[in-house]
Formats: structure tokens, sequence, C-alpha cells
């Protein structure tokens, strides 16, 4: 781990870990300054809140949303639920995953893509739906994954 990313972990204990239930807040922030939790922070965290590794890693692989590699410049996530399934979810998911060359929990190659799986994204009446970084786009198909890609400027 970089002597930054130590660096900003410690503040994030400093400023966090005397908060009532503050793993989760810590795990939040980690997460938020470097786009993923390094694993070997986890010691640090542990012993900031006094607990096990194993608590601390059993809540970081818990939750879909923490990741213990580096996240790519975007993240795409799809949506698995009912709705966008039924509306031509899975052909799409497979475009995309066929387009980026990864599965979920994956990151490409060049770094510039991870790509997530959610289970709703609420947007049902305009299925299938994606979210790219904040940007969740509906009635989605592989030529309009593709057109969406092309318009943030990066390549696949």
């Amino acid at each position: 781990m970089t002597e930054s990313n130590q660096a900003t972990i410690q503040a994030i204990l400093t400023e966090l870990k005397d908060k009532k239930g503050a793993l989760l807040p810590i795990l939040h922030a980690v997460q938020n300054a470097l786009s993923y939790i390094p694993p070997e922070s986890v010691p640090s965290i542990a012993d900031a809140l006094n607990l096990s590794r194993a608590e601390v890693h059993g809540v970081i692989s818990f939750y879909h949303y923490f990741r213990d590699t580096p996240a790519g410049k975007h993240t795409v996530r799809v949506c698995r639920a009912e709705s966008c399934l039924a509306m031509n979810g899975g052909p799409l998911e497979t475009y995309i995953k066929e387009k980026l060359g990864v599965d979920y929990h994956g990151t490409t190659a060049d770094g510039n893509f991870s790509l997530e799986p959610v289970y709703c994204l609420g947007n049902c009446a305009c299925s299938p739906a994606i979210q790219i970084d904040q940007d969740i786009h509906g009635c989605v198909s592989p030529q309009g994954f593709d057109e969406i890609i092309a318009e943030l400027g990066a390549s696949v």
C-alpha cells in the first residue's frame, strides 16, 4: 500500500473511529477516497475499532458495494432485477460483458471500466436499465450502450 493511501486511511480512522457504529462509515470513506478498500488496510481498521480482522473482512465481503481491488475510471452497473431481465436485460448483460471483456466485479485491462451487477435501479418503467458512474440510462440496447460509451469519450 502506498504511503499516500496509508495517510488517507489514517486520517479517516482518526476522524471517524470514535463514532458509534464507525465501521461502515470508515469503510465508505476509504472506498470513496481510494475507489476500493485495500486488503492491507484491514489490520489498521480492525485495530482502531478493537475488532478482529475477520470481522472487518466479513463486512467488506458481505456488502457488494465494497471493492478490494481498484475500480476503473468509470463503473458500469447492470440491473439484474426481474423487470430488466424480462425486457431483454439478459442479452444486454451478455453484450456488455463481451464488449468490456470482463465479468462482474472485474475491471478492464486499461482501467477504464469496472462492471458491477445491481438488483434494482428503480427505473423499471424504462427497462433494461444501466448506471454508468452516477447516471442512470433506461431502455438500453446494445447499440445504445455503445452510444453511451462513445459519449463518455472512453474507448472499449
